[in-house]
């Protein structure tokens, strides 16, 4: 039923998923031209709610979990499986009062609406995975500009999507790189489960009525602790709440 209903809605969600980023597109614009970063920012949570709640029109439920009070006067490094594309607007707007950012593959900076003029003003890191030294750098600033302004980053340790749901085994070479130059970075898990879901038939259909949930988990003081020992922890916690143990 799910991948039927999909079939009549997934036209409508694609109409206003797009609709959206097409109307942020200029507005993005004009926000960062004319006002700066703040005003840039506001107009990109604004999007990103849109994004995230266009899942209605495939009668997906949203669920986000926070038990804990995490600082906004230190940076953070959130840490979270990743499904599918669908995580990142949610994470954008659940996590806005953070400011975090992305480390993206530079090609993503031409050719989409709101999505390419957002990563390049939004502050992130667009990484060319075929150029290490490139990438280390461009992370290196991004760790740079979160110890300035307090931002955080949002990491994806498996390096790709679970297609099926299944967590990848983490690589601790993002954690590693950022706390070397962030070294008072609270580290945060994320877990995102089901998303994965909306995609199981590729890009159409996409399947209808799903329970769509972002958890955070305990924080992670990285003191005293290795690179590795924060990623094991990291996926060891999130394995537990995904029941993958």
């Amino acid at each position: 039923m799910s991948k039927f209903f999909g079939y009549l809605l997934t036209p409508i969600f694609y109409f206003f998923f797009g609709l959206t980023l097409c109307i942020f597109h200029p507005i993005q614009w004009i926000c960062y031209k004319l006002f700066g970063y703040k005003a840039h920012k506001i107009s990109v949570d604004a999007l990103n709610f849109f994004l995230t709640y266009c899942q209605i029109f495939l009668f997906n439920s949203i669920s986000f979990k926070n038990e804990f009070n995490l600082p906004t006067d230190r940076p953070i490094i959130f840490a979270a499986n990743h499904q599918s594309m669908y995580d990142i607007p949610s994470l954008i707007w659940f996590l806005r009062k953070h400011h975090a950012k992305f480390i993206s593959k530079i090609e993503l900076t031409k050719g989409i609406p709101s999505i390419s003029i957002n990563l390049r003003l939004g502050g992130g890191a667009n990484i060319n995975r075929k150029d290490n030294k490139q990438a280390i750098s461009e992370i290196i600033k991004l760790g740079r500009r979160m110890k300035e302004n307090n931002w955080s980053t949002v990491i994806f340790p498996e390096g790709t999507r679970a297609k099926d749901g299944k967590l990848k085994q983490f690589q601790f070479g993002g954690v590693a790189t950022l706390l070397k130059v962030v070294p008072n970075a609270l580290v945060v898990p994320v877990a995102i489960e089901n998303s994965w879901k909306i995609v199981r038939y590729g890009m159409f259909p996409l399947t209808a009525g799903n329970a769509l949930k972002w958890t955070v988990l305990k924080p992670i003081e990285p003191t005293g602790k290795t690179a590795e020992e924060i990623t094991l922890e990291i996926e060891t916690e999130i394995r537990k709440v995904l029941g993958q143990n």
